[in-house]
């Protein structure tokens, strides 16, 4: 038996040298593609795959929740993403 569950994730999409890295805090996975589509149509595979493997050892409850999803009235919810922003800060390195 198979449900489907619709979900609203919030994926970064960045470049990093040749490569279009997709990742979601939700989930805490990441793809990559050599274009900003490419990277996309990975992202939604490995989503698929992260629910059937998880849903197949039994453990999807308990990472989702692990992950502050939450469940309610039987659909569970990612976190709420508030901002994404680029800030500065100074750390010292030991020399």
């Amino acid at each position: 038996m198979t449900n489907n569950l619709n979900l609203n994730l919030s994926v970064s999409i960045f470049k990093e040298g040749k490569y279009f890295i997709a990742y979601s805090s939700a989930l805490d996975i990441s793809t990559a593609g050599k274009t900003f589509e490419e990277s996309k149509k990975r992202f939604n595979e490995v989503v698929q795959i992260f629910f059937e493997e998880t849903s197949k050892k039994g453990k999807l409850e308990e990472t989702l929740s692990n992950l502050g999803w939450q469940k309610i009235k039987q659909q569970w919810s990612p976190p709420t993403f508030i901002s994404h922003i680029q800030e500065e800060i100074r750390v010292q390195v030991p020399a």
